[in-house]
This record gives C-alpha cells, structure tokens and sequence, in this order.
C-alpha cells in the first residue's frame, strides 16, 4: 500500500512511465476514459467486473503498474489490485486525468456513437466487431458482426484491420472500451465505439439474428 499510494504529479508520472515501462491502468468510467486519457494507457473501470477482467487481461501478475483515478478512488484502485494478486502498484496520477491535462501533456480519446448513429451508418455495410462472450453473440447479434471476445482480444489482434475503419460494441460499453484501449495500446485509430453497446442497438432497426437461448455461459 505504501508504494501504490505514492502520489505522482504529471512530470513525475511520466518520467516514471517512461523509464520502468509500467502498465498504465485508468480505472475512471468507460464515458470518462473515452473523452481524453494518457496515450498508452490501458481502461478497466472500477465501476463494474473489475477484478474479472484485471486477471483475465494482466498476464503477469507480477506486472508494475501506474494509476490514473478519480481523485479519491486511488486507494480502492491499489486495494481491489491487491486482492486478486497484483501488489506491484508503484504510484498514481496526483489530482488524475486533469492534472495531467492542465499540465499541457499529450492526450488521446476514443471516438464513441450513439445507437442511432450505428444504425445510420449500418446502412453502408461497416465492419463491426463484436467483443461480447461468444455464448452471447450465439444467442443473438447484429447481422454480419464479428465475434473476438474480450478475454481472447489479445490472440485475435490479426483480425482487425488498419487500413479501413470498423466498429466496435460490447453490451453495454464497458468491456468495448476496454478493447478500444488495448488497440489503441498497439496502434489501432481507425474506429470508433458503439456507447450503450448492443442494448442500445436492440432499440434501433439493425438486423439481428433470431435469439437463441444461451446453453452456456462461455
């Protein structure tokens, strides 16, 4: 806890990142993180399967890692860290995303629509990637969607292309926002996030497949 609560201001934090190469983990909300966050950095928001998806997606539980946070969600950050095994928090962001802002650095966002704009634009045949489990895409998704769950992002990167632009969506854009971070992460700039996720589509005219009732929860 001692190391973790280090408190970094923005030159501090990004010599640091610089010089260790850790991981920078920002555990703001999906919508927060989508509207500017330092580049390289990688989202999983506190505000929903946290742990779940620290360990699916942090392979080296050994791995050091930088925070950005919501000023006063710094120490929750390094506690629920710690419980699922990863103690090698080394410091956070004083006074988060907007110190670093204020401070002049460089920052980066994800593009994000809306539903309504998902179906304008399905009209033109896009490319879309669906990042739900694969039990979910089974049981019902837009026609003509491809299915790279979340957990397996990282094995299926091939699959995304760089030089024409595509669209991601999730259920509901929490875990679609994790994969906008990991691609930007590796260079990907060509797309853009569905906000409310396939619920939000579910409202609007997209062809679907039929539902099938989920067998399993994989």
């Amino acid at each position: 806890m001692a190391r973790g609560k280090r408190a970094l201001r923005a030159n501090d934090f990004e010599v640091v990142a610089n010089e260790e190469r850790p991981l920078v983990l920002d555990t703001r909300s999906a919508s927060v993180f989508a509207k500017g966050f330092i580049p390289n950095s990688v989202n999983i928001g506190l505000d929903s399967n946290f742990a779940m998806w620290v360990g699916e997606l942090i392979p080296d539980i050994n791995q050091t890692i930088l925070l950005v946070a919501e000023p006063g969600k710094e120490e929750e950050s390094i506690i629920r860290l710690s419980r699922v095994g990863y103690d090698n928090t080394i410091g956070y962001l004083d006074g988060g995303f907007d110190a670093w802002k204020a401070a002049g650095k460089e920052v980066d966002t994800v593009q994000r629509i809306t539903a309504e704009e998902f179906a304008q634009r399905y009209a033109a045949a896009p490319l879309v990637f669906d990042v739900r489990k694969k039990s979910e895409f089974d049981s019902e998704h837009v026609q003509g969607a491809i299915n790279v769950p979340l957990n397996m992002i990282s094995q299926h990167l091939a699959e995304f292309p760089k030089d024409k632009p595509f669209i991601l969506h999730c259920a509901g854009g929490y875990r679609s926002m994790i994969a906008a971070s990991i691609l930007k992460q590796r260079g990907w700039e060509n797309f853009v996030d569905v906000e409310s996720g396939f619920s939000g589509i579910k409202q609007t005219g997209v062809p679907r497949t039929e539902y099938v009732c989920p067998t399993t929860l994989l």
